[in-house]
């Protein structure tokens, strides 16, 4: 079997590709779909051509490494597609599967498409900081118009293949075989000429008004991105330019989005993600468990999001809480989020009373004992979870996987008060948990590689993105962001305002500021961290500006203000009062307040997070410093189009970055300096303990 095969079918030669998994557009298919073409130009009695997917899919779009071979190196995308488009002969993409990117493109070059109703196409180019680069930005508006084009290539979604019959860009829907429906529609339109040509048609439903609302809408969309303003630009120019004009400046454009930064960011989350569902050291055939029922210790904020994500899965869920009032207010919270999300049209009444007859309320422990994995989700607090599960080990059937959705607490001591230690993992599900897509899965000491392996496939099946981490205060995430918290206190206390840390990091493309994300979260939670950790280690009792301010009683959004007030859109407003709170702690400390400029508000912020992660990756906590940006960006809304903190060193240069650390007072950790001294990377560390 080659990698494109060419076999006859009557009047018709069939073109199958067979590149699994997904028939990427990589080195070897072109070639092999212009000698399939060669070959219908040589053989008078062709009539047509059928291109068609081997295996699962018709083309899933261009192979992403090989955006950074050299061009000659690359697969000639935009070289087959301009072929294809002049092609003598007509030409049918039979489409099952995805058709995604380049591999809509090609369909599109075609004279006709036909599909399966089941298959999906789209432009997803955006999400990796690039655009459609071999026609998909001309041909697709004048398909299904300006705004249906505007509206696939900006969100990147997909559509079905019904709706795509609607929209004209499918011609047929076949049923059956489809191969040999797409054999008989070719037949059946072999003589008709001219050949329908995609570029040949023009765009009716234009109007200024669509690109302005576009344009304005990608800045809350798509805010600080490069390729959405540029797709944007080019869908104007289908709609006013001729053909041959857009097809060049997409070209051009293409370029200059795949050599940014953003792009290169938003690549290597695609890979860190996948690479984070990668565990070293455990097999690939490592026995699970086939989790059917779960228990849940808790019914507050937590306990209600981590049951939802079981529930929606179709996973029966047994919730425990200490009385009846704390229960009835946890399933109202939870049956309240559903019918939210019923009134917004994404489910329907019959999704929420089936959701819910999944759950299954009680105040007594013992209930838990037929649960294939229990989760606490208690306050934190060591004395309460040890006493959980002391309780746990007494009650839980072998073999259950006992979890603690501990943020910041010592897993391996929660662990010793069992006899079964390898049983206990720490999940970490971010707030709010039916939301946030991030589980951190803390691997414990003695945690067993079945645990470890059913949890991740866990992850999976509950749609969140897992990342395996070990034991310390705070784990990866809360680890890192507690010292980020502490850079932000101290640009206060050397005469930042709390507005000024928070813009800083809003310059960044961070949806939240330190200071908004503390009143968000509580600042009562940070308070009693420190709190606790000062009379751990037999410290004094923390005082700083901060803690003044939740000793005022203000607490966050949670009592209405904090550091900030709080409008009734929940937007932050500067607090004349809590300014001179810091004003009255600086002068009290005998701090002299100077003008901290935006760079370096951005410089000490953003660089705490990499020294820390630098820690963490050289203690081992993290595996990778992919699995810290993936961590980042989905626990902690880093954008993603930064590639996460260790990305974003990378981008600005190690040596740069140590030696700003150092400028700004903060002593960089021994692996960041070993790899600014080197000319490393944390991406070229990754590659080298991957091959090690």
């Amino acid at each position: 079997m080659s990698i494109v095969d060419q076999a006859r079918q009557g009047d018709v030669l069939v073109l199958t590709i067979n590149n699994p998994p997904v028939n990427a557009f990589s080195p070897g298919v072109p070639e092999g779909l212009h000698a399939g073409l060669d070959a219908a130009l040589a053989e008078e009695g062709v009539r047509a051509v059928v291109i068609i997917g081997g295996g699962r899919t018709f083309i899933a779009g261009a192979d992403i490494k090989t955006f950074d071979m050299p061009r000659e190196q690359a697969p000639d995308l935009r070289g087959f597609i301009s072929r294809l488009d002049s092609f003598e002969k007509p030409t049918v993409a039979a489409i099952h599967g995805t058709a995604l990117g380049g591999g809509l493109e090609v369909a599109l070059a075609c004279n006709y498409r036909v599909a399966v109703k089941e298959a999906q196409m789209g432009l997803p180019e955006v999400k990796l900081g690039v655009l459609p680069g071999a026609g998909g930005t001309q041909r697709l508006p004048r398909v299904v118009g300006v705004q249906k084009a505007l509206e696939m290539m900006l969100s990147g979604n997909p559509i079905k293949a019904t709706e795509a019959k609607e929209l004209g860009l499918v011609d047929e829907i076949v049923e059956g075989d489809l191969l040999a429906g797409a054999v008989a529609f070719a037949e059946a339109h072999a003589n008709i000429r001219p050949l329908p040509r995609v570029s040949e048609r023009t765009v009716t439903d234009a109007s200024p008004e669509v690109f302005a609302a576009a344009r304005e809408g990608i800045k809350k969309t798509h805010r600080g991105q490069l390729s959405p303003g540029y797709i944007v630009d080019l869908a104007e120019m289908a709609a006013t330019q001729p053909f041959a004009v857009g097809w060049d400046a997409e070209a051009r454009l293409f370029m200059d989005a795949k050599d940014s930064p953003q792009s290169r960011g938003l690549r290597h989350i695609f890979f860190a993600e996948r690479e984070s569902a990668k565990i070293p050291g455990l097999s690939k055939d490592t026995p699970t468990t086939d989790i059917k029922k779960a228990g849940i210790i808790g019914a507050g904020t937590m306990g209600g999001g981590i049951a939802m994500n079981f529930l929606n899965v179709g996973i029966p869920v047994t919730i425990v809480e200490t009385s009846q009032e704390a229960l009835d207010r946890g399933l109202s919270v939870i049956r309240r989020n559903y019918e939210n999300s019923a009134k917004k049209g994404r489910m329907t009444m019959e999704d929420v009373e089936k959701r819910m007859g999944l759950l299954t309320p009680s105040l007594d422990m013992q209930d838990l004992g037929d649960a294939d994995i229990i989760i606490e989700a208690v306050f934190e607090n060591m004395d309460v979870k040890k006493d959980i599960f002391t309780r746990l080990d007494a009650l839980a059937k072998p073999g259950a996987i006992l979890a603690t959705n501990t943020s910041t607490l010592d897993v391996n001591e929660i662990a010793s008060v069992t006899k079964r230690p390898e049983s206990v993992i720490g999940l970490h599900f971010f707030s709010p948990a039916n939301v946030m897509r991030l589980l951190e899965i803390v691997r414990a000491d003695k945690t067993s590689d079945s645990v470890l392996a059913t949890s991740m496939a866990l992850a999976k099946r509950i749609k969140k993105v897992g990342v395996v981490v070990g034991v310390c205060d705070g784990f990866v995430g809360n680890r890192m962001i507690h010292r980020y918290g502490d850079e932000a206190r101290k640009l206060v206390e050397e005469g930042a305002r709390p507005e000024d840390a928070d813009a800083a990091m809003h310059a960044l493309g961070l949806p939240m500021g330190p200071f908004e994300m503390s009143d968000m979260a509580g600042l009562d939670v940070g308070y009693l961290i420190r709190q606790h950790q000062a009379k751990v280690r037999g410290e004094p009792k923390p005082d700083g500006w901060l803690d003044r301010i939740v000793e005022t009683g203000r607490k966050g959004q949670k009592t209405g203000g904090g550091i900030y007030d709080y409008d009734e859109n929940r937007r932050p407003k500067p607090n004349a009062e809590m300014q001179r709170l810091i004003e009255d702690y600086r002068a009290e400390k005998s701090l002299t307040p100077r003008e901290i400029n935006q760079e370096e508000a951005t410089k000490r912020l953003v660089y705490s997070l990499v020294n820390e992660g630098a820690q963490i990756l050289d203690e081992g906590i993290a595996g990778r410093a992919g699995d810290i940006d993936v961590i980042y960006i989905y626990g902690y809304g880093f954008p993603a189009y930064r590639g996460g903190p260790m990305q974003y060193a990378d981008e600005m240069g190690l040596g740069n970055v140590v030696a700003d650390l150092e400028q700004y007072g903060q002593t960089p950790a021994p692996l960041l300096r070993r790899l600014a001294d080197e000319g490393q990377t944390f991406a070229g560390y990754d590659r080298e303990r991957a091959g090690a």
